[in-house]
């Protein structure tokens, strides 16, 4: 197992040093999310070859991997020039991760819930183009439904991920979005058995609760799509649930600690984070062994 830090809290720290930052906090894996010097949100990579060298060079000094490399494009959208030039910033992200030497992938469905059907027919184009590059680099994509993603619901997105009929492709849990999904994390977690290589931790609140008014937006019936990235504790996911079943069906990939909400006090949350999860899993009647880098 791996367990990994999203340093997104940490996006201001230059990139050669955010490996020895991750070291500091006492992770020993990064999932690189968006950043603008290196893969922006919904735009072409921003880094050259030069500076994939040089990241790589400052993972090796600090003795930190990189566990997966997550881009987020628009390849699922209703528009097909942003599919295609989605699909474009796909094949140069992929060269990064195959560059750095990283064998993980993940994003989202993406596209607008709204348009589901346009979005799906986008989604399965964009796969046809991008699959085979997948295969032939031996890359594990790793996908998860997103709050307003086309597909938001678990276990309709496990089904998804299953017709694309592809080792190399997997199901992300994603717990902050444990309400979106269908509140059943039990359920998802089972269905999706094998396919469930990843799993994001961070807690949420039930926007559901108090027949739906937990969070008022006015005007009324504006769409919107409100949840949270907070630490363990701080929202409603039963995190007990969560491990117990991750145990139950044997996961052993990568556990990511995706905190979002505290950036004026990000070390102490990536610390808490870190320590709570290895606390869930040291609980199992067989704790997990953690892969290190190198």
């Amino acid at each position: 197992m791996k367990l990994a830090l999203d340093p997104y809290m940490f996006r201001h720290v230059p990139l050669q040093k955010l490996p020895a930052l991750v070291a500091e906090l006492d992770y020993e894996w990064i999932e690189l999310s968006p950043r603008d010097d290196f893969t922006p949100f919904f735009t072409h990579p921003r880094a050259d070859d030069a500076t994939v060298r040089r990241f790589k060079q400052a993972l090796r000094d600090a003795g930190v991997g990189v566990s997966s490399v997550l881009p987020l494009y628009r390849w699922s959208g209703p528009d097909e020039d942003d599919r295609q030039a989605a699909v474009r910033y796909w094949r140069r992200a992929i060269q990064i991760a195959v560059d750095l030497g990283v064998d993980t992938m993940n994003s989202e469905f993406n596209g607008n819930p709204r348009q589901a059907a346009v979005c799906e027919r986008q989604f399965w184009r964009s796969m046809e183009e991008l699959l085979p590059l997948f295969e032939r680099e031996g890359i594990r994509l790793v996908i998860e439904p997103h709050p307003d993603d086309w597909e938001e619901d678990g276990k309709r997105a496990v089904n998804i991920i299953r017709g694309i009929n592809s080792s190399q492709v997997s199901f992300l849990y994603c717990t902050p979005h444990t309400f979106h999904q269908g509140d059943d994390c039990k359920g998802i977690m089972e269905q999706a058995g094998d396919l469930l290589t990843m799993v994001h931790v961070a807690d949420s609140f039930n926007h559901t609760a108090s027949s739906g008014l937990r969070y008022i937006v006015n005007p009324p019936g504006a769409q919107v799509t409100v949840h949270q990235h907070l630490d363990i504790g701080q929202g409603e996911v039963d995190f007990d649930e969560v491990f117990t079943t991750l145990e139950s069906i044997g996961f052993g990939g990568i556990v990511t600690t995706c905190v979002f909400a505290w950036e004026d006090r990000a070390r102490e949350s990536s610390t808490f984070m870190r320590q709570t999860i290895r606390d869930y899993l040291g609980r199992w009647a067989t704790p997990p062994t953690f892969e290190s880098p190198g």
